[in-house]
Order: C-alpha cells, then structure tokens, then sequence
C-alpha cells in the first residue's frame, strides 16, 4: 500500500490538535471520547448494570470509569469466548497541578492558590505561563443528589511569578526553587479581590461555604457553570497553559502543545480503532479489537482506574460471560490468543543533548513511531511482540525507528509491563517521539500522528490473521 500523502498526515496533525485543545484534564479527554464513540455508533456500557445479553457481534460498545478512564471496544462477526483481543493501552494523564482540598492562601497582599504537584513535571517551564483551571465539580441538582459537571475557564486567572534575577544572582546557574512555597500561584490582589467578589469570607454552616477556597474562584467557577457557589460541593481541578496547542516551524512540520504525553497516544488509538471499522460489520473477525486509555499513569497508575488494577481483566471477562457458550477457561485461552500495544511517548535525539542517547538508538522526530526495548523490563517489549508490529508495518510502509536508553541513564516505564504481568499479555512498547517531555509545551512531529493511526488501524484489522503465523509455545 502506498504511504499515507501529505495532505491525509496533516489532517490527522491537525485532529490531535484540536483534541488536545479541547482536552486540558482527564476528565475532559474521556468526554471527548465519549462523543467521539458515539457518533461512530459505539454503544454506552455502565459498569453498575449487568451486561448479560447487552453484547452481540459486529457490537461496538464503551464505558468509563470515574469519569478520568475509559474502554472502547468492537465485537468481532465471528467472536467466540476464548478468541483473542487485539488491544492499544495508553493514558489520559499529564503532569501538572491539581488544587489542594483547601487551596486558600494570601501573602504579602496577594490571594494564592494552594496547589499539589502531580507527576514528574519540568516544573520550572509552568512559570510566568498564563495558567487556567479545568476539571469536574460535583454540584448538588434540584432533586437532592449530586452531578458531575465539567468545567473549564478559559481565561487566564492565575500565574507562577519567577523571580527577578536582580533579587537572586545565582539564577543564572540555574533555577532552584522550593515545590512547596516557590510553586503557589497567584490569583489577584487582595484589594481587587475583596472589591468584586460577592461572597464574604467568613465560614458558613454549609460545608461547600466554608473558606477552602478564595470566594472570588468560587463564585468564577459556580458563573461558569451557572449555578450557585452553595451548589458545589467539591471538585478536582488541574492547572493548564491556556496558551493553544499549534503546528508550527518554518515547515509546519512540528506540533507545539501541552499534553503530548499521553494525548498523543489516546487520540491515535481512538482514531485507528473507529478507522479500522470503517468499512462496516467485521463479519468475518474473530477477534475483539480495544482501546483501554487509563487515569493516572504518571504516578504510578495504582488506583482504581489506572493500569494497575483489575479494570481490563474485568471488562473482559464480563465480556466473555455475557456469551452462552463461555467455558471455565475460556478468559485465560482469550488472554493467551491475544496482544497489547502499550502505546506512550518515547525521547526524541535532541540536537542540544544528543549525547543523552544511545548512538544507535536514536529516535527523531517525522521518522515514525519507535518501538521500546529495555532488557530490565522497564518496557515490556520482545522479539515475538516487536516482530508481529514490524511486519504489519512493513506491509503498509510505516517506518518503525527503536529506542534503547544507555547503560549509564535512567529509564521510564509504561504501562506495559505492569499489565503485561498482571494478564500473561503479550505486550510491545511503542511511542512516538517526543521533545521536551513534561514540559509545560512538548514538541513531536506532524507526520507522527498519521502514521502511529494507521499503523493502529492495520494492527486491528490484521492482528488476528498474522497470529495464527506466529510460532512460540
């Protein structure tokens, strides 16, 4: 097959942009999703109903889990319990701030708002950015009970002084600060503050009331929503760069965003998995094909809706169950036939640091998408799982570029290898490369995005034949 043209690559480019853009928390990202899905005619599961005779083949189905996490998945025409899934993993988390549960400050006639740091962020890069709040709210209805609402206030409310270098001559060697006091963001003068807002700031009876936030974001937060500050009653708010994610150098060749890693991945697993069906019921498929993009990656990814826990083994066993015929083994016969890429960023040779990387490993941006090998199973990758997605790239002309670190560096790891081990899952680790990461702005390349889709969209479509090739055990 032919590769991908110009214009198809910048199309795609110019899709994740516009997912990134409208996606500044997690919560956000499984929101787009989910009307993404729907409007490709996928099904809406919820985990608290029985799903006993609510999956069929050719289905094409989802759900979510807290709000931050979610599992798309089609039903193969010729889906038998014990048959493989054909599965992409990545997350919907990125490094940044998230409000303190009582995040009112004020010094030196400033009103700050408290914040915790989340993920391994290159945290110097968040100062003197214009900075936004975004994330959920639970907010009390009129019947009584309590609704998750998102929110997003695209203004930009706060901000991360740096310090004049006048004050402190040894920032020229560096910037050192504190995560604890150098790291608190501004929200307005003390003055102007208590000149607009509407709410004094004397506790009230009413928990939402209670002064654990400065009124003035209260009151911005509740005009946002159109609703009353008494209505909410508590939320999960992350900071954002309000700055827009473009494409951008002198060849348009570059995407400039925040949230890169691991918005680049999500949106290309959603993207192969609704363009592999494309072509309507997969009538003659055996397999389920799924994405799984998970909360909570970037610290480690134990919590109820991030990888480490039981969320893919349970959706697929529900899966199995809701058919007749599934036998006692038949989960661990469709773990055994099935395959999993683990699809996050990987480091791009950087042309100020390129002594950072291996000689021979040395991913660069354009180039394609980079499979990730560590021999201390920091990535779950082997030759088996390496050579089934080379060959499916090599039938259709994606290049495929490697990744080592050096002996003497550090590595990252994914999610692969924990659900890797958790499930007896043959898993890969493959990234698209990637400038700067966990950086306030991030950097990969425009021609990335359209070839990691259509490789995920070949994997779904011919994993299952390709399988029944591979000999192993």
């Amino acid at each position: 097959m032919s590769p991908l043209t110009k214009s198809q690559l910048h199309r795609q480019a110019e899709q994740l942009v516009d997912f990134v853009n409208k996606s500044p928390s997690p919560f956000h990202v499984v929101d787009v999703c989910r009307k993404w899905l729907r409007s490709a005619q996928f099904t809406e599961l919820k985990e608290k109903q029985n799903w006993e005779g609510a999956i069929q083949p050719n289905g094409r189905y989802f759900f979510t889990r807290n709000g931050s996490s979610l599992v798309a998945f089609s039903v193969g025409g010729k889906f038998r319990p014990g048959n493989g899934v054909s599965a992409v993993g990545a997350h919907t988390d990125s490094p940044c701030f998230k409000l303190k549960p009582v995040s009112r400050k004020t010094s030196s006639g400033f009103l700050q708002v408290g914040v915790q740091v989340y993920g391994g962020g290159l945290w110097h890069t968040w100062f003197d950015r214009d900075l936004s709040v975004a994330g959920r709210v639970m907010v009390k209805d009129t019947s009584g009970g309590y609704t998750s609402r998102l929110v997003t206030i695209e203004e930009p409310i706060m901000r991360i002084p740096s310090l004049a270098i006048h004050l402190d001559r040894s920032l020229s060697d560096g910037i050192k600060f504190n995560k604890e006091t150098h790291l608190t963001p501004i929200l307005a003068t003390v003055s102007k503050a208590l000149n607009g807002t509407k709410t004094d700031e004397s506790p009230k009876d009413n928990v939402a009331k209670t002064p654990a936030h400065h009124p003035i974001l209260l009151e911005r937060i509740a005009k946002e929503l159109n609703v009353s500050v008494s209505d909410i009653f508590d939320f999960e708010l992350c900071l954002y760069d309000t700055q827009k994610a473009v494409i951008g150098g002198i060849c348009n060749e570059f995407i400039y965003s925040a949230r890169l890693d691991n918005l680049n991945s999500s949106y290309c697993a959603i993207e192969g998995l609704i363009n592999s069906l494309a072509g309507g019921p997969t009538n003659t498929d055996p397999h389920i094909r799924m994405v799984a993009l998970f909360d909570n990656e970037e610290v480690g990814s134990t919590s109820a809706y991030g990888a480490n826990s039981a969320l893919i083994e349970s959706a697929l066993r529900r899966v199995h169950e809701s058919f007749d015929n599934c036998g006692k083994s038949c989960f661990e016969a469709s773990i055994a036939n099935s395959y999993l890429i683990s699809s996050d960023v990987t480091h791009a040779v950087h042309p100020n640091y390129s002594e950072k990387h291996e000689e021979n490993h040395r991913p660069e941006l354009n180039k394609g998408p980079a499979i990730k090998v560590n021999a201390n199973q920091r990535y779950a990758t082997t030759a088996v799982t390496s050579t089934i997605l080379k060959d499916i790239a090599s039938r259709y002309d994606i290049p495929i570029q490697e990744f080592v670190v050096r002996n003497d560096s550090p590595c990252g790891s994914t999610i692969g290898p924990m659900l890797s081990a958790q499930l007896g899952l043959r898993t890969v680790d493959i990234g698209n490369p990637l400038l700067s990461m966990h950086s306030i702005r991030e950097i990969c390349g425009t021609d990335d995005v359209g070839m990691k889709v259509r490789l995920f969209e070949k994997f779904f479509k011919e994993f299952s034949v390709l399988d029944a090739k591979i000999f192993v055990d």
